[in-house]
C-alpha cells in the first residue's frame, strides 16, 4: 500500500502515539496493540486455569523458541545463536562473565556506555583485578579516528572489547565490523550493546563479525520489559564459559544422573521466564518483521531521523552531537541558553512531546521512529525555535485552558 496508508495503519496499532508525540524509543517504545491482546489472553489463562500443569511446560518452552527465532531473524542469524535474557543489562552481564578473567587482564570500553554495559566492567575490576580502559570516542572527528582511538586502548593483555553499536548519548554508531576485525587479530573479543540498534537499524551479527551481542526487548522491537536476547557467535563457543543462570542451560539428565549442557546458545538462557512477555516479545517482532516489514521500518525510520537531524541543526543556538554521518535514530542536541530539563519540560508542555534528557552531555534526545510522522517532527522543531529566540526568563507563557466554574 501507499506508505501514507501504510503509516496511517501502523499508527493505529500503536494506541500510544495518542497520546502525545512518542520520541523515547530508545528508552521505552510503544506497545502493539496485538502484543497486549495476546500477553492478557495468556495472562488471563494463568489466573483461571493456572500455571502448575505439566502439559503446560511444553508450550512455554515452544513459546520461547519462537521468541528466540523472532530475535533471530532481526539479528540475520540462526535461532542456535540466541539466547533470552531478561534485558539488555542482563546479556551483558553475561558477555562480562563469559571469559575466566584473571589480574592484569584488560578490557576496552568507551566513555559512553549504558550503565547495563559498564557496571559489569567495573565488578570485573574490583574483583579480579581487570584493568578497565576508556576510550573516548566522543573526541573522534570519523571511524578512522574512532578505530584509532581503540588502536592506542586495546593491548597485548586485551582480551574483550565491550561497546554500544549505537551510542544511547550522542547517537553515533561504531565502526563495529572494522573495530571486531581489529580486535580478534589482538585477541580480544567483542561484545556489543545492541539495545539502541536492534529494531531502528540493520543488523547482521555474522556480517559484523562480533562474538556477542545483547540487545532489549523493550526499545526498538516493542516488547514488554523484562525481556532481551543474547547473540553468541559459533565461533567464539571454544572460547566462552559455559553460564551458571539457571536450570534452563541444562538439556537434560543423562543415565548417568549428569546435567548435559546445551551446546548452543542456550547455555546462556536462564529459567523463570514471565510467560506472557515472553509471548509479547515473539508477537512484537513478529508484527514489526510480518505485518509492518524490517526493510520499511530501517529505511523509514533512518530517513527520519536524518530529516529531524538537519531540521534542528538549522535553527540558530542549537548545536547537534549526534555525528550526520554516523547516525541511526537517535537525535541529540543541546540548546544556547537551556538546560536540558528546561527544553525536555518545554516540549512536553507545549506540543505533548515524549523525550528524554541525557544528563551527563546536559542535552535532549528525540528518538525518532518508523512510526512517526514529518508534522510530528516540523512541530517540534518550531518549539526548539521558539525557545531559541527566548531564554527560559523570557519564553513566552504557555497556553493555559480555563475551566468554567473553577470558583464554585
Amino acid at each position: 500500500m501507499p506508505d501514507d496508508a501504510k503509516l496511517a495503519a501502523v499508527r493505529a496499532g500503536l494506541p500510544a502515539l495518542g497520546a502525545g508525540i512518542y520520541l523515547n524509543t530508545g528508552s521505552v517504545g510503544p506497545l502493539p496493540a496485538e502484543t497486549a491482546l495476546a500477553m492478557a489472553e495468556l495472562a488471563d489463562r494463568e489466573l483461571r486455569v493456572g500455571r502448575a500443569h505439566p502439559a503446560d511446560w511444553p508450550d512455554a518452552l515452544a513459546r520461547i523458541d519462537e521468541a528466540r527465532a523472532a530475535v533471530a531473524a532481526v539479528l540475520t542469524t540462526d535461532v542456535d545463536r540466541i539466547a533470552l535474557t531478561q534485558s539488555v543489562t542482563h546479556g551483558m552481564n553475561l558477555a562480562a562473565w563469559a571469559l575466566d578473567w584473571r589480574p592484569g587482564d584488560r578490557v576496552v570500553t568507551t566513555g559512553h556506555e549504558h550503565a547495563g554495559g559498564i557496571a559489569p566492567l567495573y565488578v570485573l575490576r574490583d574483583r579480579f583485578g581487570v584493568e578497565v580502559a576508556i576510550v573516548d570516542v566522543g573526541a573522534a572527528s570519523d571511524d578512522d579516528d574512532t578505530l584509532a582511538a581503540f588502536e592506542r586502548a586495546i593491548s597485548p593483555r586485551t582480551r574483550m572489547v565491550a561497546v554500544s553499536h549505537v551510542l544511547h548519548t550522542t547517537g553515533a554508531t561504531l565502526p563495529i565490523r572494522r573495530l571486531a576485525e581489529f580486535a580478534h587479530a589482538r585477541g580480544a573479543l567483542v561484545a556489543v550493546d545492541g539495545a539502541q540498534a536492534a529494531g531502528a537499524i540493520p543488523v547482521d551479527v555474522v556480517d559484523l563479525g562480533v562474538d556477542l551481542y545483547a540487545v532489549a526487548g523493550q526499545k526498538w522491537l516493542l516488547g514488554p520489559e523484562g525481556t532481551g536476547a543474547l547473540y553468541v557467535a559459533a565461533h567464539a563457543d571454544e572460547r566462552v564459559a559455559m553460564s551458571t543462570a539457571g536450570w534452563h542451560a541444562y538439556e537434560r539428565i543423562d543415565s548417568a544422573g549428569s546435567a548435559v549442557p546445551h551446546r548452543d546458545a542456550r547455555r546462556f538462557q536462564a529459567s523463570g521466564y514471565h510467560r506472557p512477555s515472553v509471548v509479547g516479545l515473539g508477537r512484537s517482532i513478529g508484527w514489526l518483521s510480518m505485518y509492518v516489514g524490517l526493510d520499511w521500518i530501517h529505511r523509514r525510520g533512518t530517513t527520519l531521523a536524518a530529516a529531524a537531524a538537519d531540521r534542528l541543526a538549522a535553527i540558530a543556538g542549537v548545536h547537534l552531537l549526534t555525528p550526520r554521518a554516523r547516525m541511526a535514530t537517535l537525535v541529540t542536541f543541546t540548546l544556547d541558553g537551556w538546560p536540558a530539563e528546561a527544553i525536555v519540560e518545554e516540549l512536553g508542555a507545549r506540543t505533548f512531546a515524549i523525550v528524554r534528557m541525557i544528563p551527563d552531555l546536559d542535552a535532549c534526545r528525540l528518538s525518532v521512529g518508523f512510526f512517526n510522522t514529518d508534522d510530528e517532527i516540523e512541530r517540534v522543531a518550531r518549539t526548539v525555535e521558539l525557545l531559541a529566540a527566548h531564554t527560559p526568563e523570557t519564553v513566552p507563557p504557555r497556553t493555559t485552558l480555563a475551566m468554567l466554574g473553577a470558583d464554585s
